[in-house]
């Protein structure tokens, strides 16, 4: 099968699909061929860049659908942190910059335990952690730390 821009007279383009380059010319030379647009039979080859089927394109074709694949994967899990985030801060009490002096009194007994979030320095989270804390750093977006929890 090849495919063929085509434009007629009156300027109008479109595509015609043949079983071969001589069969284009066969329709053409019977006034087989007709424009979709107008009807006209003065039906010619526009210009265009021919393809030919090597197989590589469908390599490539696999390859971009990976990628889609892949883009696609990246956007659900993207989504799905971003409603992680949103249920988080939803279910947590912001403690703010006294997050590490809180998350130490609920883990050794001094105040009731509570989901809280906050902020800490690397360092200070590395610290709670060595003391048997757990602790996750959370990717919140810039735009939600504005907002009241």
């Amino acid at each position: 099968m090849i495919v063929f821009n085509l434009t007629c007279s009156n300027a109008h383009k479109f595509e015609g699909w043949f079983a071969s380059a001589s069969d284009f010319e066969q329709q053409q030379q019977s006034t087989l061929l007709n424009c979709p647009v107008c009807g006209s039979t003065q039906v010619s080859k526009a210009l265009h860049a021919p393809h030919v089927n090597t197989g590589v394109a469908h390599r490539l074709g696999e390859r971009e659908r990976r990628a889609k694949d892949d883009e696609k994967q990246y956007t659900n899990v993207a989504q799905e942190v971003a409603q992680l985030v949103e249920h988080l801060i939803a279910n947590t009490e912001d403690v703010g910059d006294s997050f590490p002096e809180e998350a130490r009194r609920i883990h050794y007994n001094e105040t009731p335990e509570r989901k809280i979030r906050g902020n800490a320095s690397r360092d200070e989270v590395k610290e709670l952690r060595e003391e048997g804390i757990e602790v996750i750093a959370l990717p919140v977006p810039k735009y939600r730390l504005s907002k009241s929890h």
